[in-house]
């Protein structure tokens, strides 16, 4: 059987990492993609993987450009895409509505939403083209693209627009044998989620977290799916925390 391709952006570290490191067990070959080099090549290591299943290709989604070159390298080394996870994201400054910047709307949107975005289409156009036809794209959404933080205007809006995006994936990939779904993801223990953390703890409400493999485990767990078989939307969290009745 024809090795499978996955695609993995923000795969230097946390959700991206665990993600690589468990689809790289499920048989996948994949492109780690992300802004910095030396975090790529240590998921790599980490794995111990032969070089022909791993391209280490560093991209800011945020630059159009970039995401050009990483498809296109992408497809000049493996001939096509079966898996796109969707993964890079960033937050900003947990601060009142009135007192976020221009600049961290603008750096939030860019990554969560419109490089997303960039990813999403290129992956699109290569699984529409390949042959045979088809392939999965997962988008990392967020507990928060249901209900939001206190002061998470920007991380909310981008998570509730991803969700918008999914859905429209969906429903125009049917025709091409694409599937797109969505991972809403609650506090798995990553390099963010500490931070976060962190700050609940200097107010005494810290929350319980899960290890990031279990996440990891569902994204295996929809790539490994046939296409014509869909889950748009999984929530992987850890139990006690306040979402379900969240206050």
């Amino acid at each position: 059987m024809q090795r499978r391709i996955g695609l993995i952006t923000g795969a230097g570290s946390g959700i991206g990492r665990a993600s690589a490191l468990a689809l790289w067990e499920a048989g996948f070959s994949l492109t780690l993609a992300g802004r910095r080099v030396d975090t790529l090549r240590e998921t790599a290591a980490m794995a111990d993987i032969e070089e022909e299943r791993c391209l280490i290709a560093p991209a800011d989604v945020t630059d159009r450009q970039a995401v050009l070159r990483l498809f296109a390298a992408v497809h000049q080394r493996f001939g096509r895409l079966d898996l796109l996870f969707n993964n890079a994201g960033m937050n900003a400054p947990a601060v009142p509505t009135e007192d976020l910047r221009e600049d961290q709307w603008q750096s939030v949107i860019a990554v969560n939403l419109t490089g997303a975005f960039w990813c999403l289409q290129e992956a699109y156009r290569l699984m529409k083209a390949q042959d045979p036809q088809g392939g999965r794209i997962i988008n990392n959404g967020s507990i928060s693209a249901h209900v939001p933080r206190p002061h998470s205007a920007v991380y909310t809006a981008s998570k509730h627009a991803l969700t918008g995006l999914t859905k429209s994936t969906a429903l125009d990939g049917r025709a091409h044998n694409i599937a797109c779904g969505q991972i809403d993801i609650g506090n798995a223990r990553t390099e963010m989620s500490e931070r976060m953390q962190q700050r609940l703890e200097r107010i005494d409400a810290a929350e319980p977290q899960i290890d990031a493999r279990h996440v990891a485990d569902a994204v295996v767990y929809m790539a490994n799916l046939p296409l014509s078989v869909n889950v748009p939307f999984i929530t992987v969290m850890a139990n006690g925390m306040p979402y379900i009745g969240r206050g």
